[in-house]
């Protein structure tokens, strides 16, 4: 069924993206929730990039009736150029509940890797009917002549949502694994992951889809 649900949720939303859901987990105790007040943050050397994601994704939350705030709404303004110790972090939780939040979603990059493909397609043909010599004259080129490869990277991103509710400790709800493929544009990226995201979660019940009689463009 896990399968399934990856499969169903990759084909509806890579398709022309930049992101692929590769994994998704769901705490088997938790069949639906409704996050009343969410932290958004988003952990990347980048701060243009960071500053955009956590702003569209707290829209987001907003769109459904959810209140929502960003890191950079939140957090300390050392936490922009310095690393958070346990304590801290402790803290920074406890500051939280006492705030009224009850939900965390949390995104980040874990790793990448550079990869190398054909630039030519060459599946236009019925395998089962070519012959040797054909087969030969169409890959051959592949080896002597280096505008048929192309090289890309793969960023390798994670995205958690946490309940800080005060019976519990930090409990993961939901964890998704995502590729994204060969980024070109910070704003076509992030629009990309956060429409993947939002499938996910709606899918699992985690996540509110909008009313159509509420829909509305919040600026």
């Amino acid at each position: 069924m896990k399968k399934l649900i990856i499969l169903l949720l990759t084909a509806l939303v890579s398709s022309c993206t930049s992101t692929q859901l590769t994994d998704s987990w769901k705490n088997p105790e938790i069949e639906t929730y409704a996050p009343s007040k969410v932290l958004v943050v988003g952990l990347t050397s980048n701060i243009e990039a960071k500053q955009k994601f956590e702003n569209k994704l707290k829209k987001e939350f907003l769109m459904r009736g959810t209140d929502a705030y960003t890191s950079f709404e939140v957090f300390p303004k050392s936490f922009k150029t310095e690393k958070l110790n346990q304590n801290e972090l402790d803290s920074l939780e406890q500051q939280l509940l006492q705030s009224g939040f009850d939900t965390i979603i949390f995104s980040k990059v874990v790793g990448s890797e550079d990869k190398i493909g054909y630039t030519k397609n060459f599946d236009v043909y019925d395998e089962t009917f070519i012959k040797f010599k054909e087969d030969y004259l169409r890959y051959q080129d592949s080896f002597y002549n280096p505008e048929y490869y192309e090289e890309y990277t793969v960023y390798h991103a994670e995205t958690s949502v946490f309940c800080i509710c005060p019976t519990k400790e930090r409990e993961l709800l939901w964890k998704g694994s995502i590729n994204i493929v060969d980024p070109q544009s910070i704003d076509k990226t992030v629009n990309d992951y956060i429409n993947l995201i939002i499938e996910a979660l709606e899918t699992e019940q985690l996540f509110s889809p909008i009313a159509l009689s509420t829909k509305k463009e919040i600026s």
